[in-house]
């Protein structure tokens, strides 16, 4: 996958042929592009949406890096050597937002012009807080590694639940309730990596 998108065309910097947005190298002279100002789901030459295939995205990452390798531009000018690193540090950016769920909701929601979660430290929602409180208060009180197991399990599932309720809050264009949703993964996350360190502190005593 060289060609992403054909959006934004603009002329090459060699040839001045025409470049689509996300192209990675001029189909006339085969130059590599600068990497642009565009999306990181136009990036991957993929829909706007909450809902992916992260098998595929990966698979179309490793492809895209592997034409951007260093020893592909050894005998290429600086020029052209610079614009492939651009190329490569955007490609990662994209690929570590797009893979993670929450990245992945935060960035989106800021693509439809909402505020997104990432700088939000507090939470508003009561049912929320009321469930963070309950279940942080279990975790504390977990004293075998069977129970935080199951406190594990239980938020792997919930996870899984969010996640699927993101994607149809996205379909429909109820970006508010995609937001409380997005809130909702980053306190479950967190809570995953609580239970990691706590069945860990138990394991070693």
């Amino acid at each position: 996958m060289l060609k992403n998108d054909k959006s934004g065309v603009h002329p090459c910097w060699s040839c001045k042929g025409p470049v689509g947005g996300g192209d990675l190298f001029c189909e006339t002279c085969h130059a590599v592009q600068p990497p642009g100002h565009i999306d990181h789901f136009t990036r991957f030459g993929l829909q706007k949406a909450y809902s992916l295939d992260v098998d595929g995205l990966e698979r179309s990452y490793f492809e895209l890096q592997r034409h951007l390798h260093p020893d592909r531009f050894a005998n290429k000018t600086p020029k052209e050597k610079t614009l492939s690193q651009q190329q490569a540090v955007s490609l990662n950016e994209a690929f570590e937002v797009l893979k993670d769920p929450l990245k992945r909701a935060d960035y989106l929601l800021s693509v439809h012009g909402m505020t997104g979660i990432s700088h939000d430290h507090t939470v508003n929602d009561p049912v929320l807080l009321m469930e963070a409180m309950e279940t942080r208060e279990a975790l504390m009180e977990a004293q075998t590694v069977d129970t935080v197991n199951a406190l594990s399990d239980k938020a792997r599932r919930d996870v899984r639940d969010c996640v699927r309720a993101i994607a149809q809050a996205f379909d429909q264009e109820q970006y508010d309730d995609a937001r409380k949703l997005a809130l909702r993964l980053k306190y479950l996350t967190k809570l995953l990596e609580e239970t990691r360190q706590h069945k860990a502190r138990l394991v070693m005593k």
